[in-house]
């Protein structure tokens, strides 16, 4: 991503001097004449460094308090350059917020040299050290930058589905070099003119030419699903799934990871702000998930992504318990959780889609809770809703390989249960 660099000065000749001085391929250099216009530029473009000279119509340290305070959300870099090289007027223009003081006439090669040194320096401070990436902070100035741009551009939204399943199941660490193995697949893929920012800890942005977007999108899904693999346990390869641990006998089952990208350009859509551009970023990557395949999804414009998906939430829950009394304490329970509930004996008959499903395996003979558990797994239309088994068959890994997301055995605490309903429709 192209740096920013804006210069506060009223001389002509000398700020024109210094743009081509510092203007390259890497920093695009802005000039002003005054505050109120300096403040519409800050604004829009979030300048990574300012240079403000005394030619100003106003006293150096007061403009560096302003200017300081007028941008303490995004903390730019602040040169002062003047005429003067007394002491006391360095102390001062430091003290009131510039971070370096360069007395004029400046030395071309060392004025360069500096500025470089603070760019390079400012981007350090807004590393991810976990990527080795810029931080979001520095990813959304990014959007802002390019959201009003006229020249052609691609914003792809990145992230790695399931990681915290992952990272609970198999430490911090080894998510962390997953994540790392991606960011290095993914810059394999780029070229120096090509943005690439963390947004969360296992999502990234990616700033390139709206041409080579979807080329880059289809390299991804490959190369991720070629080594995802290599990163699970020879017993979770076998299973096809996740085993995580619930409590101490309660366990867990979840998708592996595979990869989401989303992708927005400015080819047919012109966006207002970057706010918009992040919306209907957000819009299109929530509508590229699948459950448990890695996919792409990019913007055309038939197809807007743009008020297409309902946050609606859904609170059914289903319940299939051959126990009658465990099923009035359940219904009555998480009715006053907030949940809309109904016991059910054929899920065949139900025409509504729960977002959970607590289920009764059965006797030890028939289980056949674990026959609908397969059939539910099978049918697509449920791929959304969670499955929670309970079974006095105590065979942790026979009932998740039947498909469920969760499986207590019985007898169980009921607040044990109702803190993993919440924990599974939250993720």
């Amino acid at each position: 991503m192209q740096t920013v660099t804006l210069i506060i000065d009223k001389r002509r000749e000398l700020s024109t001097k210094y743009k081509k001085l510092l203007e390259s391929k890497s920093n695009k250099v802005h000039i002003t004449k005054n505050l109120i216009s300096a403040m519409k530029l800050i604004q829009d473009k979030e300048p990574d460094l300012i240079i403000i000279s005394d030619s100003i119509d106003s006293d150096l340290s007061d403009y560096c308090k302003k200017i300081r305070a007028l941008t303490y959300n995004m903390r730019p870099v602040i040169i002062a350059t003047s005429k003067s090289a007394e002491l006391q007027d360095k102390i001062s223009v430091l003290e009131s917020g510039a971070d370096d003081f360069i007395p004029e006439p400046v030395n071309p090669e060392e004025f360069v040299i500096r500025i470089k040194a603070h760019l390079r320096r400012e981007l350090e401070s807004n590393m991810d050290t976990k990527h080795l990436l810029p931080g979001k902070n520095y990813s959304l100035r990014a959007l802002k930058r390019i959201a009003n741009e006229n020249t052609p551009w691609a914003v792809m939204l990145i992230s790695i589905e399931n990681f915290n399943n992952y990272k609970e199941t198999y430490t911090e660490l080894a998510s962390d070099k997953l994540a790392q193995t991606f960011c290095a697949i993914i810059n394999s893929a780029l070229t120096e003119n090509d943005y690439l920012g963390t947004f969360t800890d296992n999502s990234f942005i990616l700033i390139t030419d709206c041409m080579k977007a979807e080329k880059i999108a289809n390299y991804l899904i490959f190369a991720f699903d070629s080594v995802a693999s290599k990163f699970y346990s020879t017993q979770d390869n076998r299973r096809g799934f996740m085993l995580m641990q619930g409590d101490e006998f309660a366990g867990r089952r979840s998708n592996f990871v595979h990869t989401t990208i989303g992708i927005v350009t400015n080819e047919f859509i012109q966006y207002k702000d970057a706010s918009q551009l992040l919306g209907a970023l957000l819009r299109i990557h929530k509508l590229a998930n699948l459950p448990s395949k890695s996919n792409y999804l990019m913007e055309r414009p038939g197809i807007t992504a743009e008020n297409s998906v309902e946050d609606e939430i859904n609170n059914k829950i289903f319940i299939m318990e051959n126990d009658e009394a465990m099923n009035v304490l359940l219904t009555t329970i998480l009715n006053l959780q907030g949940y809309e509930v109904k016991v059910i004996h054929d899920i065949k008959e139900e025409k509504q889609i729960p977002a959970l499903l607590i289920l009764d395996a059965g006797d030890l003979e028939t289980m056949n809770g674990l026959k609908v558990c397969k059939k539910l797994r099978k049918n697509s239309a449920y791929d959304n809703t969670k499955l929670i088994v309970t079974s006095i068959l105590h065979d942790k890994e026979l009932i998740l390989t039947a498909g469920a997301d969760l499986y207590i055995p019985k007898p169980y605490e009921i607040s044990n249960l109702i803190k993993w309903v919440e924990k599974l429709l939250k993720t």
